[in-house]
């Protein structure tokens, strides 16, 4: 098996950075649409309508499946030998990056559903804030690969 991962690690390291710039276009934009949302619309008008509809699809359809593509090649590059060493600091602190990217899509996932129940309570500047959160683990995350702190 690990004979085959490492035959194909260009491809499997392909899809996992094409995953990953799926899904970080997502954890970027989804923010972004909660504070037009909380700044703009009205529960059940027609912007509420087009934001919630918006919303759902980008987690749905787009960032669900990026997280779980970039889960499954990141695994697959884990197991490839020779890529990962443990004994060193970057692989830790870029599990750690990538563990606090997945909680953060997992809070956006329960505030979109808060959205669409009308049941929003943070306002458009805490979404704001919040939209930095994936800027500073994407940091950490590259950093630590490619500097290998």
């Amino acid at each position: 098996m690990t004979d085959f991962l490492a035959e194909i690690y260009p491809y499997t390291l392909s899809f996992h950075i094409m995953a990953v710039i799926s899904w970080m276009a997502g954890l970027f934009y989804l923010p972004r649409l909660f504070v037009y949302h909380a700044e703009n619309a009205v529960v059940g008008d027609q912007l509420d309508e087009t934001l919630r509809i918006m919303e759902f699809k980008l987690q749905r359809y787009i960032m669900s499946p990026a997280s779980i593509a970039t889960w499954i090649a990141g695994l697959a590059l884990v197991f490839t030998p020779g890529i990962v060493d443990w004994s060193e600091i970057w692989p830790w602190t870029k599990a750690i990056g990538v563990l606090c990217m997945t909680i953060f899509d997992h809070w956006l996932m329960i505030k979109r559903k808060k959205f669409s129940r009308g049941e929003n309570t943070l306002s458009g500047k805490s979404y704001r804030m919040m939209n930095e959160v994936p800027t500073i683990l994407m940091i950490i995350i590259v950093s630590s690969v490619v500097i290998k702190f």
